[in-house]
């Protein structure tokens, strides 16, 4: 399965692409997208939309993820953050794929094992998860975290279903089976 991560922002928006096969994780490529801050908020925003459109082309993902927005002390700051969400969500589901959503903590302690790790505990471990893909900066490796996030979260999706179609034997629920006993 091939995963595109997302951690928006109007500057910078960090993006990864994973290959996932089982447990093996690979990474494909990152960057960063990044607007031109003296440009309208218009133009910022098309420049988004343009740079995750040819990430798409490039790298022909299956599905994305997109890091969840937190909430700023500072209210113009989230609105903007927002706007480059949307236009996150926006690209791939246009292009016909299914996009989750992660909060910041929850890709924190699915990658690191703490949900309050920083940044450079969140490169670290990207580094050693996905050796030899070389990482422009925390922005590309928080959206890796979020890939790699979405990807555990499919594969256990993926045994509990596979567990549910095998406790059926015969249209018969063999937990139900057990529990009545």
């Amino acid at each position: 399965m091939r995963v595109l991560g997302l951690d928006p922002g109007l500057q910078r928006t960090g993006w990864g692409v994973i290959e996932a096969e089982g447990t093996r994780l690979r990474g494909i490529a990152c960057g960063t997208i990044t607007s031109d801050a003296k440009a309208p908020l218009s133009e910022r925003l098309a420049q988004l939309y343009d740079g995750l459109e040819k990430v798409l082309a490039t790298y022909q993902p299956e599905c994305a993820a997109v890091e969840e927005t937190f909430v700023n002390t500072n209210a113009a700051s989230t609105l903007k953050l927002g706007q480059a969400r949307a236009v996150s969500l926006l690209v791939p589901a246009r292009a016909g794929l299914s996009v989750a959503e992660y909060a910041a903590k929850s890709v924190k302690k699915s990658v690191v094992g703490a949900g309050a790790a920083d940044k450079e505990q969140v490169m670290f471990v990207i580094g050693k998860l996905l050796p030899g893909l070389a990482l422009p900066g925390a922005d590309a490796a928080d959206a890796l975290a979020v890939a790699i996030c979405h990807a555990h979260h499919a594969q256990t999706a993926r045994r509990v279903e596979g567990a549910q179609t095998k406790s059926k034997v015969g249209g018969i629920d063999l937990a139900l089976l057990v529990r009545s006993r």
